[in-house]
């Protein structure tokens, strides 16, 4: 029989099995028979082998999506090009090394990579130790497989089944013959504590030693820079805070700039932005521009042939002149009539007047370009902010670590992100608001974390056949007479609504961490992380684990009542439920690993919305734009492999665990290539952080253990165990100072530059300050975090932005993007205009 025959006879088998007819199962306990887990297997490694094949059929057609950061980057052009083979591809990528990551990709990139290489280690161990110890040593005392289903026969004493952890949470000491086998829950949590902390410190060692050779070998304007805030008012002139530095003596200072009260020119650019969009709608409306079918891998446009016309404009047709008054001949030989717009005007707005668009677009274009350029001449309110740019790294780091006034919460000194990372409208915001806005929207994000199981609970409650017969009765004997739907519905739904609330729910927080006022887009994207990790762990970690259900709507009150009556409540419900949701978590790493994680080479989340885009598309600029590589985000990335990872820890000595690291392996596996080929050819990220992302990820691995240390400590203290579990009690107190110690000794080499580092022989490394440029803008030099991607005629031209200035009072004004004239005005033709801005990007 072939394989694609053999993998039929097993579905129809699977699904066409009759359950069994005793009671109904419960959500966590939901894989009564291992059909269940084989239905979950061939289902994802379906979904996911059809993600992956179309992935490398479409790449080498999709260039434009699949391989657009390496066309449009020029740090990625010097990335070894991928064959248009179908599976050529492949080992091209694998021998993609570290220092080639790092130099295309930056800091971040490197430490994801570098995370998933070292959960792709620690599970590798855990794994070895549970088939060739925890697995032999559960089957020989207790007959427990961890394969869910197969276990569910044995109700005999030597079983260490859930009606034996029952029989010993009442009393029953007879119900395991020899209780020797426990002694793994108190070895393994040594060692597989001790591993994990080992190779932490090892990934960390090697991160930090690139991290400090990496910068400390440059000298960029960032890392000369420090951010100070709580200006007193007698030092709001940048003079006055040069003297004020220098007056230190830590060193010399380069420049300082002064944040001020910039919202009028922003709202300014703001308005000529949307100005200039209506305008290129009307001019394309005008001409009329088609997408052509020549080439698959780009989106040019290309003109429509104009038609002549010979009717004679009449004097008094309101195309004849501009909004000015000027004498004006329009060029009408088009398809299209120029389109018109209505101006309002008298009291109210009552009345209007149809006049011609691209005149009066045309007319506010150049009124408000006159109106910036005068803005741009006025002296702005002064702000409590500035960036202080010192002659030498070494001054900078330094300064950044002093205390420099007496007086509280005034010229306090901090790291200063690149320019280009710098959120510029939230340096003019006042210090109450910022502190208002960060700790409303705090509130609401612990608010939604803690009560996201008033929208779960009753989802979850519909998969518990039990409730649902109280509360549907007729679904529920529907579905128990239709066994392949309910099958699906018992092993599929819960699993594909956990991966969806972790999908949605991050761009919600996303959205409100923006709203809090933090000064650039490193600092919210570390705050994103934070955020969806605590929702994460606590709503779909701790909520289901803890209480034991995450179906059992009515029972998780009962937990919440008797968790404060008897605190051995909270322990019986730790252990047990640790062990009933096994069967889920096995089935969640197989759908996101197998099933789902293939879908993020495809780009699925892109491809679906290109079309929409794409139809909503009009000019010139907006088609350039629908080829912009996707953007990745690391706080919508990182929080949940964390997740992966810690679950795969908890479950470590259970009798699963072979089976859950297996999938964990796989899990990481997997996702370690497809992020790489995500971060290098396909999708686009900002360089915020220098991998301040890694004492985050550190962190949360301490959590993990400290929970796996606690779920021990329980699952012994459940088996009437006295001695074992104080034995894990010192372990559980090491961890914990040991985080505690990390913090302090660790992390301030993942914020700060050692002083040793730094290479003084180089301007700007010691006290010599490297020539100051012109210009505020140079082209890119292989890796910069500097870059600020400045957009001419719709196209990002990679610029760099040398200097701590607000890009609106320089960027240059450009004209319209209309088709067959020049950005810059001077009459070249589209595709001329395209090929010098793509000559300047690279």
């Amino acid at each position: 029989m072939s394989l694609t025959a053999s993998a039929a006879a097993t579905v129809w088998t699977v699904l066409a099995d009759d359950p069994d007819n005793g009671g109904e199962p419960r959500w966590e306990d939901q894989t009564k028979h291992h059909r269940d887990l084989y239905t979950q297997l061939v289902i994802s490694f379906a979904l996911g082998l059809g993600a992956f094949m179309s992935f490398c059929v479409l790449r080498p057609k999709w260039t434009e999506l699949y391989a657009a950061r390496r066309k449009q980057r020029s740090s990625a052009s010097r990335l070894p090009e991928l064959p248009d083979s179908l599976f050529g591809w492949i080992p091209v990528l694998h021998r993609i090394t570290d220092d080639e990551v790092l130099q295309s990709a930056g800091l971040d990139a490197y430490v994801l990579l570098c995370f998933f290489k070292y959960a792709t280690r620690l599970l590798l161990y855990v794994f070895i130790f549970a088939v060739g110890i925890i697995l032999p040593v559960h089957l020989s005392y207790t007959g427990n497989s961890g394969i869910p289903g197969w276990d569910d026969h044995d109700d005999s004493p030597g079983n260490d089944s859930m009606s034996t952890i029952g029989a010993l949470g009442k009393g029953d000491k007879d119900a395991i013959i020899d209780s020797n086998y426990l002694w793994i829950y108190v070895v393994f949590p040594y060692v597989f504590s001790g591993l994990a902390i080992y190779l932490l410190l090892q990934e960390t060692n090697k991160i930090i030693h690139t991290r400090q050779t990496y910068l400390g070998s440059q000298t960029s304007t960032t890392d000369r820079t420090v951010r100070l805030s709580g200006i007193p008012p007698e030092l709001k002139t940048e003079e006055d805070i040069k003297c004020f530095v220098e007056a230190i003596h830590i060193g010399k200072v380069e420049s300082v700039t002064l944040c001020r009260k910039w919202k009028e020119l922003d709202l300014l650019i703001d308005e000529r932005k949307r100005i200039i969009w209506e305008l290129e709608r009307a001019w394309t409306k005008h001409i009329g521009y088609k997408r052509p079918r020549s080439d698959g891998n780009t989106l040019p446009l290309t003109r429509q042939p104009p038609v002549i016309s010979n009717r004679p404009l009449d004097d008094d047709d309101e195309r004849a002149q501009l909004l000015s008054g000027g004498e004006h001949t329009h060029v009408s030989g088009y398809a299209n009539e120029r389109p018109r717009v209505r101006v309002w005007y008298g009291p109210f707005k009552m009345r209007f007047r149809s006049i011609d668009a691209i005149d009066y677009y045309e007319e506010k274009l150049r009124k408000i370009g006159e109106q910036i350029q005068c803005t741009r001449e006025k002296e702005f309110p002064p702000t409590e902010i500035a960036f202080v740019t010192m002659q030498s790294i070494a001054a900078s780091q330094m300064l950044v670590q002093a205390i420099l006034d007496p007086h509280p919460m005034q010229m306090f000194a901090r790291l200063a992100p690149a320019p280009a990372d710098v959120i510029w409208k939230n340096t003019y915001v006042s210090r109450t608001r910022r502190m208002t806005q960060s700790w409303l929207i705090t509130l609401v994000i612990g608010f939604l974390t803690v009560f996201w199981s008033v929208l779960l609970l009753p989802v979850a409650t519909l998969l518990d056949l039990q409730t649902l017969h109280k509360i549907v009765p007729s679904l529920a004997e529907l579905l128990s007479e239709h066994p392949i739907v309910k099958s699906l519905v018992q092993t599929g739904l819960p699993t594909l609504a956990f991966s969806l609330l972790t999908v949605a729910v991050p761009y919600l927080y996303e959205w409100l961490s923006n709203k809090q006022g933090m000064m650039s887009r490193g600092d919210v994207e570390m705050s994103i992380i934070s955020k969806n990790f605590f929702f994460s762990f606590f709503n779909l970690f701790l909520l289901f684990t803890v209480f034991g259900t995450a179906s059992g709507f009515y029972g998780l009150w009962e937990h919440l009542r008797d968790a404060f009556k008897d605190t051995q409540t909270v322990a019986l419900a730790l252990a047990s439920s640790l062990e009933n949701l096994s069967p889920f978590y096995i089935n969640l790493l197989v759908l996101q690993s197998l099933g789902l994680f293939p879908f993020r080479l495809l780009e699925f989340g892109s491809v679906a919305l290109y079309p929409l885009r794409f139809l909503w598309a009009r000019t010139p600029r907006e088609y350039a734009e629908l080829s912009t590589p996707p953007e990745f985000s690391y706080g919508l990335t990182i929080p949940q492999t964390i997740l992966i990872l810690i679950i795969c820890i908890v479950y470590s000595v259970f009798p699963s665990s072979w089976l859950i690291c297996f999938f964990g392996l796989v899990y990481f596996t997997i996702g370690k290539f497809i992020y790489k080929y995500q971060l290098l050819y396909a999708m686009d990220h900002q360089q915020h952080s220098t991998g301040r992302a890694w004492p985050m990820i550190c962190n949360r691995v301490y959590v993990g253990l400290i929970v796996f240390q606690l779920a021990m400590i329980g699952v012994l203290a459940l088996r009437q165990s006295i001695a074992r579990p104080l034995l894990l009690v010192p372990l559980l107190g090491f961890t914990m100072w040991f985080s505690y110690w990390f913090s302090k000794t660790y992390e301030p080499l993942m914020k700060f530059i050692a002083l040793k580092s730094i290479n003084r022989d180089q301007p700007g490394g010691g006290e010599v300050s490297p020539s100051p440029l012109s210009s505020p803008f140079s082209p890119p030099s292989g890796l910069d975090r500097d870059a600020l991607p400045i957009q001419m005629g719709g196209r990002e031209l990679e610029l760099r932005l040398k200097k701590y200035v607000h890009p609106n009072l320089i960027v240059p004004l450009h004209d319209a993007w209309i088709p067959g004239r020049s950005p810059q005005g001077n009459g070249a033709s589209l595709h001329e205009s395209q090929d010098s801005l793509n000559n300047l990007s690279v």
